[in-house]
């Protein structure tokens, strides 16, 4: 059963509904896996995604921040949440295709402006984080699984506009890279996305900062497709909808896709 597979993090799911709608209609992704969805799950706006095709949702939600959704065109069973570092966040949803395959939608903390847990809480909240991912993903050891969503962690000298000027900058320090590859190794999981594409820089993240983001190009690559591997080599298609961060107010995120055949 092929079925293509879309990561975003949309940045208010009801605010950006139309972009979602159009997404959903120009790239047809069989799944669509959002992330800081800021809404109660009751209040997501469900009768829009049904009316595209998307009858199938498993999400969780909170008001203003956080939240995490999988919207389906092919049959889901919620299989459940973990609370990581005891936030209180929802930030984490996993389901279940007929076909036996397990999705993760993760939203990982951003960390905050400084890289240091001692004068900065919410760095310390985001290593927390990875390390009960890491230790989770040591004791479930997952199979025939995809993890998607915003790790908040661009882990490639290519994956950023200028490693060195980000070293120190959250989302591209060594500590945290370190981290993400700790927790990566210890589900065996593949980076879908670096093995279809393993050369280049490539971004899924630009700041609204930019007065001009397409022509600064200042990216990171925030977003990400992982699979455990024995189903690693059944991906192909891996792209990044670049243009979608251009659409009128848009998400800083672009969407991340990858085609399964399974």
């Amino acid at each position: 059963m092929p079925f293509t597979l879309a990561t975003w993090n949309i940045n208010s799911v009801r605010l950006r509904e139309p972009l979602v709608l159009r997404m959903l209609a120009e790239h047809g992704p069989d799944v669509l896996c959002l992330q800081e969805c800021k809404s109660p799950v009751e209040k997501i706006p469900l009768e829009g995604f049904k009316a595209a095709g998307y009858t199938h949702m498993v999400a969780r939600g909170q008001k203003g921040y956080n939240g995490v959704a999988i919207l389906s065109k092919l049959p889901l069973q919620d299989v459940g949440d973990k609370d990581f570092a005891q936030l209180g966040h929802a930030r984490h949803i996993a389901a279940q295709l007929e076909n036996g395959t397990t999705i993760h939608n993760f939203y990982v903390p951003a960390g905050g402006d400084k890289p240091d847990r001692a004068i900065n809480e919410k760095f310390g909240q985001k290593m927390d984080y990875l390390a009960e991912m890491r230790d989770w993903f040591h004791a479930e050891k997952p199979e025939k699984s995809i993890l998607v969503g915003d790790l908040n962690i661009a882990p490639r000298e290519d994956d950023v506009w200028d490693h060195k000027k980000l070293l120190k900058v959250v989302s591209h320090t060594p500590v945290e890279v370190e981290a993400l590859g700790a927790t990566q190794d210890a589900g065996r999981w593949v980076d879908i996305t670096r093995q279809d594409i393993p050369e280049g820089k490539l971004y899924s993240w630009w700041s609204y900062r930019a007065r001009d983001w397409d022509a600064a190009d200042k990216g990171r690559r925030l977003d990400h497709i992982w699979a455990t591997p024995d189903i690693s080599n059944a991906a192909h298609s891996s792209h990044i909808g670049r243009a979608v961060r251009g659409w009128e107010q848009p998400s800083d995120h672009a969407p991340v896709f990858a085609t399964f055949d399974l």
